[in-house]
């Protein structure tokens, strides 16, 4: 399988298609001698396109995702107009209901005496908002459930490709069309779930909550960690980014970050200063009720009931 390289010669720039040979290029400078000679993989050179993984080559002008990408992600801010901003959900599609991290946040929080498809409503109920997540399968579900229990709005941003038993569906198997989109590009999808948590005027109770999750849910946490961390969104009115550490998931993960502190990639309490890292629900909804001065929701405490999960 061939793939592309670039490389420069003066002021021109030629694109290769490689194999497993290599030949020498020498690289010639108007004002200087030929001074460094290295090695690439032989090819024959080919203008006016560019090669994809397999080594085919487009034009430049046949290529139509970049206006494609952007009508997806005008149908997904379209999407929010309509259904309004509110509560962003990550989180891994994989944990299905005999999964014990979901049946841990199915049963009972850490803190409180609440299942998982007690606290979406709550949260839901609390903020007055739409819940919105990647409408797929797993705790993304145990999410878009819980906000409908509670009688309020839901959107999702599918992706063509989910992991999880709705992998090839471009459709959600019960939530009616108009409120959820198919995504065919992870960019637009992820457009649309920044845009979801963004509050434009202080009257907005938006939040962006990471439940556990793997690769995608990763990716999509450490995007708007840096978004908030470069004041990109949240700068004038901040959006409150909840890590929920059910079972310790993420208690290495949130290691690592102190010892990205003790190597000076990011400075000391620049991290825990972005989010707010909770291990139970209760905790969860007495912060987003502080962060939005609102009245707590009446809630029994482990603790006060005397029970035992």
């Amino acid at each position: 399988m061939g793939f592309s390289t670039v490389s420069s010669t003066g002021s021109q720039v030629m694109l290769r298609k490689s194999h497993h040979k290599s030949i020498e290029v020498n690289f010639v400078n108007k004002k200087r001698n030929p001074s460094s000679n290295f090695k690439l993989p032989k090819s024959k050179l080919q203008s006016g396109g560019i090669f994809m993984c397999k080594g085919e080559p487009i034009g430049l002008e046949e290529r139509t995702s970049p206006s494609e990408v952007r009508k997806e992600i005008q149908k997904c801010y379209q999407l929010i107009g309509r259904l309004g901003r509110g509560v962003v959900y990550l989180g891994s599609s994989r944990m299905g209901p005999d999964h014990p991290h979901y049946v841990q946040t199915q049963e009972l929080g850490k803190e409180a005496n609440i299942n998982v498809f007690d606290f979406f409503p709550q949260v839901a109920t609390l903020l007055d908002c739409t819940s919105w997540s990647g409408a797929g399968p797993g705790l993304m579900d145990a999410a878009t459930k819980g906000a409908l229990q509670a009688g309020k709005r839901v959107g999702g941003f599918k992706i063509g490709r989910e992991a999880g038993e709705w992998t090839a569906s471009n459709f959600h198997p019960y939530l009616s069309s108009e409120t959820y989109l198919t995504c065919r590009f992870f960019s637009a999808r992820k457009h649309g779930l920044v845009d979801a948590a963004v509050r434009c005027t202080a009257s907005d109770k938006t939040a962006v909550i990471a439940l556990p999750g793997g690769i995608g849910t990763l990716d999509e946490m450490f995007e708007i960690l840096a978004l908030i961390q470069l004041e990109r969104i949240g700068s004038e009115l901040p959006v409150p980014f909840i890590v929920m550490n059910y079972d310790s998931f993420y208690s290495k993960l949130l290691d690592f970050l102190d010892e990205c502190e003790d190597w000076g990639t990011v400075f000391k309490g620049e991290v825990a200063s972005l989010w707010k890292v909770c291990n139970g629900n209760y905790e969860a909804l007495e912060y987003l009720a502080d962060f939005y001065n609102l009245p707590h929701l009446t809630m029994k405490h482990e603790a006060e009931v005397g029970t035992v999960s």
